[in-house]
């Protein structure tokens, strides 16, 4: 296959309430689909929500009753592998046979982790990537993820692994990623900043990759009335303050913006991949094979799950 067409969606979560959220994955993939999309990326934290702004009542060596019920209610928007909003993600993107890689807050045990769930397009769960290091405040309310969940999913036209927000910072899990070889690096986000842009365009060059980057928008008003929460300097005279202002964008592996960056607004970006473009670039770069310098330097990736508490059975030899 030389040529496929792939979406970004940006838009923001319903915060608190998955069965509308759930209802704009619906809608934002069946305009998708029409417009003739393989796969379909969604941003960070899609399902489960970012809480922008939130403390949870934390402060060092102090936390409240109240933070602590906001996290009760942030805990029960979160999911799991079996979860009902799972099957529905399923069923989309069984609907539209298209590969779907969403961002979700996943709930292991009673942990959460930053998530990405990709479903293939006979709805199966393909994999999931785990955020290998939450941001800041982030870890506080978002487990670390291991090297079990660095997958790869191969597509009839390329190779998808993902990179959650600031992940995208991190060089050594840049090149794992590229070493699994990786053509399609996906990049739900919810940083909005300008110089996001020049990351994803760098990423693309470096990895010859096509770089999809999600990002959420979100308004005040997508939040339930009693978040607190506002946009830093967006109180008072606007109406519905914007708390994530978006900034998607598709980038081709040598660094061309193919559509975006998305501004202000929710909406979907597509762009026709040629998807000879990789091997094109890898003539002259490829940072983990003939651009490497493996008698210099090397890595290694500890892919085996970091469990905190393992169970031996032994049976009592007979007497």
């Amino acid at each position: 296959m030389d040529k496929a067409t792939v979406a970004v969606v940006q838009a923001g979560t319903v915060l608190f309430d998955n069965a509308r959220t759930l209802d704009k994955v619906r809608a934002y993939c069946d305009e998708a689909s029409r417009s003739g999309a393989s796969l379909v990326v969604f941003p960070e934290a899609f399902v489960g929500g970012y809480p922008k702004g939130s403390s949870f009542g934390a402060r060092v060596g102090s936390r409240t009753d109240a933070g602590r019920d906001e996290f009760r209610r942030y805990f029960e928007a979160a999911i799991t592998e079996q979860a009902p909003e799972t099957a529905a993600l399923a069923e989309i993107a069984a609907r539209h046979r298209i590969h779907l890689v969403i961002g979700v807050v996943e709930r292991a045990g009673q942990t959460l982790y930053c998530c990405v769930f990709f479903f293939a397009p006979d709805g199966s769960l393909a994999g999931k990537h785990r955020k290998l290091m939450p941001t800041a405040s982030e870890r506080l309310i978002w487990g670390m993820g291991d090297g079990s969940t660095m997958p790869v999913i191969h597509t009839d036209f390329g190779v998808a692994g993902a990179a959650i927000c600031w992940e995208n910072y991190m060089p050594l899990f840049r090149t794992a990623m590229y070493a699994k070889g990786v053509t399609l690096w996906c990049a739900p986000t919810v940083d909005d900043r300008e110089v996001w842009q020049h990351s994803m365009r760098h990423i693309a060059i470096e990895g010859r990759c096509f770089v999809l980057s999600a990002c959420q928008y979100l308004v005040r008003s997508d939040c339930p009335p009693d978040y607190a929460p506002l946009a830093e300097g967006a109180v008072g005279s606007v109406p519905d303050p914007v708390l994530i202002k978006g900034g998607s964008v598709i980038v081709s592996p040598f660094g061309q913006v193919l559509a975006g960056p998305l501004r202000d607004r929710e909406g979907i970006l597509t762009a026709e991949l040629d998807l000879k473009e990789v091997a094109r670039g890898k003539f002259d770069l490829d940072s983990v094979g003939h651009y490497a310098r493996p008698d210099v330097f090397s890595l290694l990736v500890n892919e085996r799950a970091n469990e905190s508490v393992t169970f031996a059975t032994v049976e009592r030899a007979k007497e």
